[in-house]
């Protein structure tokens, strides 16, 4: 059975690349937003935001972060991560960078958005570092990649679960 998975991505440099990831068949994740949509929701403000946000995070186990060139900096990415890691949710990180976008482009490894994001644990702020698991595909061409990661994503979903339960 595919786990519940929802996706944190930077949605203006990766949106192609990620849905990619997102239309293997082998996960259930929350609805793509289209372009458009994004756009409505955000002129919405910051409540409406969060709000699309919680919404589509309940019931899923696991958040998989999606990490282009700027992922890392993503305030609603930032966010995304905290609230999955402080619900108890698998967090996971995959390097996308070497997939192509529509243009056909690659982009640059973005850092780990992980490494000094601070979220409350046992009570107390802690720097995540490397507590989720964060994957690089292997391959050198965007195919490998994209076949690296189909054939993958299922094990290290589990396994994020898996590690975010060794830190309860």
């Amino acid at each position: 059975m595919a786990r519940r998975v929802f996706f944190s991505f930077h949605f203006a440099n990766d949106h192609s690349r990620t849905q990619l990831v997102r239309n293997m068949n082998s996960l259930e994740g929350n609805s793509p937003v289209t372009p458009n949509r994004w756009e409505e929701i955000k002129k919405t403000g910051e409540a409406a935001i969060k709000k699309w946000i919680n919404d589509n995070m309940t019931g899923k186990s696991c958040v998989v972060v999606l990490i282009g060139s700027e992922t890392a900096s993503r305030p609603w990415v930032r966010y995304e991560i905290k609230k999955a890691w402080e619900e108890r949710k698998g967090v996971l990180g995959i390097h996308i960078h070497g997939l192509k976008d529509l243009n056909g482009n690659t982009s640059t490894k973005g850092v780990s958005p992980f490494a000094d994001l601070m979220v409350s644990e046992h009570g107390k702020l802690v720097t995540l570092g490397s507590a989720p698991i964060l994957k690089n595909p292997a391959g050198t061409t965007s195919k490998e990649i994209y076949g690296s990661i189909q054939s993958n994503i299922e094990s290290w979903i589990e396994e994020a679960i898996q590690n975010r339960a060794r830190y309860a």
